[in-house]
């Protein structure tokens, strides 16, 4: 699927993927440090992908973790500093909820740091009752991952 506006694109085809930028962004941002190569490349095997493009240059990317049902994980999300500012963050966003394979999901969750009043646009908020909620983070997963 393609979506245009104002000579940016947004489309859910993984062959225009550019992985190594996708890559170079996520490799050095607080939520994925250091991760390797083929860690994203996994990742977005496994998931509906949504890239930013201007002209054939991919200038922001998201993934949705998603059982196309119930459940949605909203995760990696971002747009190039040099391309920030121009409401491409705030279209990326209207595009992903409304996405046919997307409506209609009983939950969204995400985990953010500094995005959170990006997200309260579009209906997220701080989890209503934490204590319902668990997890397991593994900071050290890359370092043990990488050969040597």
């Amino acid at each position: 699927m393609e979506w245009s506006r104002g000579g940016f694109t947004i489309s859910t085809d993984p062959e225009r993927l550019d992985r190594a930028l996708i890559h170079g962004f996520l490799v050095d941002s607080y939520w994925a440090k250091a991760i390797p190569r083929e860690v994203v490349d996994r990742s977005i095997e496994g998931s509906l992908n949504f890239g930013v493009y201007e002209g054939d240059a991919q200038v922001g990317f998201a993934r949705v973790i998603t059982d196309r049902a119930t459940f949605a994980y909203l995760a990696d999300v971002f747009v190039l500093e040099s391309h920030r500012g121009r409401g491409l963050a705030v279209w990326l966003m209207e595009v992903i909820r409304a996405h046919p394979e997307l409506r209609n999901l009983r939950r969204w969750i995400l985990v953010t740091r500094d995005a959170h009043e990006l997200y309260r646009k579009f209906g997220f908020r701080e989890i209503e009752d934490p204590g319902r909620c668990m997890e397991i983070v593994d900071r050290e997963v890359y370092s043990r991952l990488r050969p040597g």
